[in-house]
């Protein structure tokens, strides 16, 4: 009956087993389907039925495939299954050696556990024999053992005077200060009996004596930080105050380091004179020397009194005076170190100005991890900053008095007697030489402030450096204050009025190209190279590229317009004083073109020659076939006066003035001082529409004779003949050189004009 409930629990323990592999690969018995006794790979699977199914539902063919495909798929699997073997042969070969291993092994340590249970017998056995022969004496023993041990205190205690005195002498504070806090306790408690009183009297008269001793030791500059370690610990031990105790460590650490101070305060020099180090050796000095120092100073200080389990009341003051002492004396050198970063004015290679940051920077590091409660972390921070800044501000004036630089050369060499061609030439080659050596200039400076960011700098991490170093500091406060430096500085020679030492026109019209070369390429080109050089991860407004572009095209704008005005005004000045210095109405009949009207071709020439060099030949209208051949209309009124003169009477004479002023409503208005674009022609002809108009005015406030008036159409005509080839509109000449002689023809008491044919020899002859 056992047996069969045995077998009952064992079938049902294998169906559990089996039921929760079911359940767990989702074989459960709700899920599965209907039981089909016909399904080859079925658990349910019956052959007869299968046969018969065969039989009645195939043909002879379907039987023969069937059958073909039932022995290919058996080979099939004795073929596998053989693969499987051989596969698994050396695991099965390696499972059979551990087994038979195994069974060894068990029967190897059932031996030994027969030994051990054999020996452990032995033992209990003699041990009970041993319990039952001292079970007599054990109590008396045990007071004996006690009063043994208490005697040993006792002499202790009684040889505790001489045991402190040899301690003492043999200097082994340490050894003294054990025994007594061994024994202090003792001494408290017993203090009340005459005997134990006078050896604690004794024994606070020994301490005392070596509390003081200590005090001297750890009050002595020469001590080693080990010898007050020492000192510190051993009075702790003897309870004395840990306040005074933190001031005083404190107090001799702070003499060690104002020496330390003091010695980087003379490494900077007398005031007014030149370090005696560079940068990179007086920070190693303040590194090793100060911050080396520091740093013990505050590990020691720790180990002593904010570690150790003195309380915590004790470990938050000790903390707080810690703080405030390294947040003194780090003010200190920190004051020490940005002056000596105010030194530097050099703005060349800023190599070692980095370098020596990087490592002040990356020694603080070490302060900052032993003191994370101090606020020297941010503050070195902050010097790093304000010296990156500095240095910003001192590239930004070195360029800008590279560039004053660059302008006082240019001026230098316009001012410098040359020949015609050479000058013209060269100023081009100023222009090249100019504008190469400002970009060149930028490149070095971004070259040299990119170290402030390298990946090798400790500092390089910081969120400024990352953010506003980059856009405002370089992009804003470097390069685009450059810029408008450029574009401001441009437009303040604008602003000199023609007196002696005022603005050379060649430097005027080189300023005018170079701003425009600005806003065509120059300032794209430079600020792409800043952004890609410093990628920035501050999102604050920048200024915009359209915007630096605008504002060097206004300057160009200005200068070119001012440059126009400037030349116009310098022949504006010949033309008046060779107005006003003739006596027009005594003159002589006119045999040559004057003086001053060749020098007016010859300069505009020149000036076409300067300005072709830089600026491009802009659009002309077309000329007429005859355009050096025109003649003036030299009465613009007056030949209608002479031709109508027989008929008029005396009560009605015709108003020449009133016939003028007709004529200018239907010629066509002209723009004197008018914006000039960007091209020779238009560069030229505003000079000239100065000119000639300036000349129109002078003559219209002088009166002429016969011969002045032949003297003005000879001047004309020979103007004509050279300066309709440099202006946009041959017409826009030829109305203002006709006014002019009309103008003159109105002022003249007798005016008869010359021949048409004489005044083409005598300018052909001129």
């Amino acid at each position: 009956m056992a047996a069969e409930l045995e077998a009952e629990a064992g079938t049902g323990k294998k169906r559990r087993v089996r039921g929760m592999l079911k359940l767990y690969y989702g074989m459960n018995e709700g899920a599965r389907e209907p039981l089909d006794p016909g399904d080859i790979d079925g658990a349910h699977f019956q052959p007869e039925f299968y046969l018969n199914k065969l039989r009645k539902e195939c043909t002879l063919a379907e039987l023969m495939e069937s059958e073909a495909e039932m022995v290919k798929h058996i080979r099939a699997l004795d073929s596998d299954m053989q693969t499987l073997v051989y596969e698994n042969y050396n695991k099965f070969i390696s499972a059979t050696d551990t087994i038979r291993k195994m069974k060894n092994d068990f029967k190897k340590m059932e031996d030994e556990m027969d030994c051990l249970a054999t020996n452990m017998a032995a033992i209990t056995e003699f041990s009970a024999r041993i319990s039952n022969t001292l079970q007599d004496q054990h109590q008396q023993i045990t007071k004996l053992s006690g009063v043994h041990t208490l005697l040993r205190k006792l002499q202790f205690l009684f040889e505790l005077p001489a045991r402190l005195n040899k301690c003492i002498e043999l200097e082994a504070y340490g050894q003294a200060v054990r025994y007594y806090s061994k024994a202090r306790s003792v001494l408290h408690q017993y203090q009340h009996m005459p005997s134990f009183q006078g050896i604690q009297n004794d024994c606070q008269k020994i301490m005392s004596d070596l509390a003081q001793k200590l005090r001297e030791k750890f009050r002595d500059s020469g001590s080693s930080a080990k010898d007050l370690a020492q000192c510190v610990e051993l009075l702790l031990q003897l309870e004395e105050p840990a306040e005074e105790l933190c001031d005083e460590f404190l107090a001799h650490a702070e003499a060690r380091l104002l020496e330390d101070l003091s010695a980087l305060e003379a490494e900077m020099g007398a005031p007014g004179s030149e370090p005696l180090s560079d940068i990179l050796e007086f920070t190693d000095k303040g590194c090793n020397c100060f911050i080396g120092d520091t740093c013990l100073v505050i590990a020691s200080y720790q180990d002593l009194f904010v570690h150790r389990p003195t309380g915590r009341d004790v470990a938050q003051m000790a903390s707080a005076k810690l703080v405030a002492f390294v947040d003194r004396l780090t003010g200190r050198y920190f004051a020490l170190v940005e002056r000596r970063i105010r030194a530097e004015k050099g703005v060349g290679d800023n190599s070692l100005l980095v370098r020596a940051l990087d490592r002040f920077h990356r020694r603080l590091q070490a302060v900052i991890k032993l003191l994370p409660a101090s606020t020297i972390g941010a503050e070195g921070t902050e010097i790093v900053v304000r010296a990156a800044r500095e240095r910003i501000r001192q590239y930004l004036q070195a360029l800008q008095s590279f560039y004053a630089d660059c302008l006082t050369d240019v001026r230098q060499s316009l001012a410098a007697p040359r020949l015609l061609g050479k000058d013209s030439a060269n100023l081009a080659e100023l222009l090249g030489t100019i504008s190469a050596s400002i970009l060149n200039q930028i490149k070095s400076v971004l070259a040299y402030v990119h170290l402030f960011t390298a990946k090798d700098i400790t500092f390089s991490n910081k969120p400024y450096f990352k953010g506003e170093f980059c856009s405002q500091g370089v992009r804003e406060g470097l390069i685009v204050s450059f810029i408008k430096y450029i574009c401001h500085t441009a437009r303040q020679f604008c602003e000199t009025a023609g007196e002696k030492g005022a603005t050379p026109p060649g430097l005027l019209l080189l300023l005018s190209r170079l701003c425009l070369d600005y806003e065509t390429s120059t300032i794209s080109y430079i600020l792409t190279l800043t952004d890609e050089q410093f990628l920035g991860q501050d999102h604050s407004p920048v200024t915009m590229v359209t915007v630096l572009c605008a504002d060097a095209r206004a300057a160009a704008q200005k200068l070119l317009n001012h440059y126009v005005k400037v030349q116009g005004l310098n022949m504006s000045q010949m033309l008046r004083k060779s107005v006003e210095t003739r006596d027009w109405i005594n003159t002589i009949e006119p045999r040559n073109v004057r003086a001053v009207m060749k020098r007016v071709v010859e300069d505009i020439t020149s000036i076409d020659v300067q300005v072709g060099l830089l600026y491009e030949e802009g659009v002309r209208k077309a000329h007429s076939s005859d355009s050096s051949k025109r003649t003036f209309s030299v009465y613009s009124s007056s030949r209608q006066q002479a031709r109508y003169a027989p008929s008029y009477t005396p009560s009605a004479p015709i108003d020449t003035n009133l016939l003028s002023n007709i004529q200018k409503l239907f010629s066509e208005r002209i723009d004197i001082f008018s914006p000039v674009e960007f091209n020779k022609v238009s560069v030229l002809t505003g000079i000239i529409k100065i000119s000639l108009k300036t000349f129109l005015e002078c003559v219209r406030l002088r009166s002429f004779g016969r011969y002045g008036l032949q003297q003005i159409q000879v001047d004309c005509q020979y103007l004509q003949l050279y300066l309709w080839r440099f202006v946009s509109d041959e017409n826009l000449v030829h109305f203002l050189l006709d006014e002019i002689v009309g103008s003159t023809a109105h002022r003249c008491l007798d005016p008869v004009t010359m021949e048409q044919s004489v005044i083409e020899v005598i300018c052909e002859r001129g």
